[in-house]
């Protein structure tokens, strides 16, 4: 018997050592083809000068970037959002304790830094209302009446995979708020959860064009005609990037997606940098007034403030022609970047930040006696009830956020949304990373989020003495100054209405 197993065990060690000696070969041989490839190849100096050693720069520079994720940033630190944020989203999603202990974490110190004034005697939770409802599109044979305080914001089907869109407008049903469809038109997965539905209407005029890229009368009518599709918004720039048009890489093209846009498969859906049949103010109302006939619904624009005189010309227009022919609503993008795929000198350069770009176009409607005509919404890196209660004491009548719904959906901020590649299923079109991503589960975080969001920023509202976050007032916030000092952001800002 001992003879028998010294046999087995002789040859499942020769057995192993064929296998190693086989494995050290084929690595040998890697290695030797890799050098042979790094000595001769022109494009890489590194690889070139340091041959098969040089390969792991490129692997730690991919690598550092979970690894500051994860590991090296504070929880303040990052960009575009840092932990502290991408945290309570995740904790408002999954409906679980919001709060914190032994302090706060964030310096108020440096200046910019915006924080609201307690009241002495907050509002009592029995004195608190409900959330006013605003009325949009007045003029409108459609307008449209709603609570909602934050929405999800533009993000097209094409930029978003199946499961994402399918959750959100579920979610978006189950919380009240209304969904954006971006640029990439209309498709069966929007109106699945029964959302309300805003209708971008983008450079390309994708869903909405006849066969030559024109915007076509019976496509709006046909749009129009599904109930849950409450606005359109014509989307003159985003803060991805302003000054250019949409960006849908080939890979992200499928047969349906090509379809819905009629457009071709695997090629990339490159947007006009602007409406080629908007060229000054008069088109732009002549095109609101346009779709609004068409349609009977509320018509807004979109668009992130660089330069603004021209939006004096666009408000002394409207006086002009009469009050009807303003835009129903005006959303305000910041320039803080987005979910669309952007060149980097865009993305980091053009446009306005939301919190100079907001007060003052809202000042600039006050100045003209618009304010009460033309809606607001605020849209730019809001994903926290203090941003939000920040945006409605400015002025904002809604906040609409993209990212924020996408941390809702479980994004780790693994900045691939320009590839094919996202790990969590959310902006790729690859069967196998979407498995992970379950409609039914994630639109219960979606409307979990929404829900939360109010709540807190109802917390926020009562804190400072308010019955409800649309009476927050700019005199409720303050914001810190370079000498150290803080004033309030009616100060900052002072009410510009012509009665003052």
């Amino acid at each position: 018997m001992s003879h028998v197993t010294d046999t087995w065990l002789f040859t499942l060690l020769e057995i192993m050592s064929v296998v190693l000696i086989t494995l050290i070969g084929f690595s040998l041989l890697a290695v030797i083809v890799m050098y042979i490839r790094d000595v001769t190849q022109t494009e890489q100096t590194i690889r070139r000068n340091y041959p098969v050693v040089g390969r792991f720069r490129y692997a730690f520079e991919h690598m550092g970037e979970f690894f500051r994720q994860y590991f090296f940033a504070m929880d303040r630190e990052e960009l575009p959002f840092n932990r502290a944020e991408r945290s309570w989203v995740y904790r408002a999603a999954k409906n679980v304790d919001s709060t914190i202990a032994f302090g706060s974490t964030r310096d108020l110190r440096p200046a910019g830094s915006v924080y609201f004034v307690n009241c002495p005697y907050p509002t009592l939770g029995q004195d608190a209302v409900a959330t006013s409802t605003v009325t949009i599109g007045e003029y409108c044979r459609t307008p449209y009446q709603t609570n909602s305080l934050i929405n999800i914001s533009g993000m097209s089907y094409g930029a978003l995979s199946i499961p994402a869109v399918r959750a959100l407008s579920k979610g978006a049903k189950a919380s009240g708020c209304w969904m954006n469809t971006g640029e990439g038109g209309l498709s069966p997965y929007h109106l699945e959860g029964g959302a309300d539905i805003v209708f971008q209407i983008g450079t390309a005029k994708f869903g909405v064009r006849d066969n030559d890229g024109h915007l076509s009368d019976d496509k709006l009518k046909e749009v129009a005609a599904h109930e849950q599709v409450r606005m359109f918004e014509i989307k003159l720039s985003q803060g991805a990037k302003p000054g250019k048009g949409g960006i849908l890489p080939g890979a992200k093209v499928t047969e349906e997606i090509a379809r819905i846009r009629a457009i071709n498969v695997g090629e990339d859906a490159i947007s006009p940098n602007r409406h080629p049949d908007i060229n000054n103010s008069g088109e732009l109302l002549d095109m609101i007034a346009r779709v609004r006939e068409v349609t009977g619904k509320p018509v807004g624009f979109k668009a992130v403030i660089g330069a603004y005189g021209w939006l004096d010309t666009l408000f002394e227009a409207i006086k002009e022609r009469g009050i009807e022919s303003a835009p129903d609503f005006i959303t305000i993008d910041g320039a803080d970047g987005g979910t669309g795929a952007a060149p980097q000198s865009l993305m980091d350069y053009l446009g306005m930040p939301l919190q100079e770009s907001l007060p003052m176009v809202i000042d600039m409607l006050n100045r003209h006696g618009l304010k009460q005509r033309i809606k607001v919404v605020a849209s730019g890196k809001l994903i926290t009830p203090s941003g939000v209660a920040w945006a409605l004491a400015v002025g904002a009548d809604f906040v609409t956020s993209a990212r924020g719904f996408m941390f809702s959906l479980g994004c780790i901020q693994a900045l691939q949304c320009n590839k094919n590649t996202c790990p969590t299923g959310i902006t790729t079109h690859n069967k196998k990373l979407q498995r992970g991503l379950n409609p039914q589960d994630k639109s219960v975080r979606v409307a979990n989020y929404v829900n939360n969001m109010k709540y807190e920023v109802g917390i926020i509202a009562h804190s400072c003495g308010v019955k409800e976050p649309r009476q927050l007032k700019r005199y409720h916030a303050r914001v810190r100054q370079d000498n150290g000092k803080s004033i309030p952001l009616d100060e900052l800002y002072p009410d510009q209405s012509p009665s003052t």
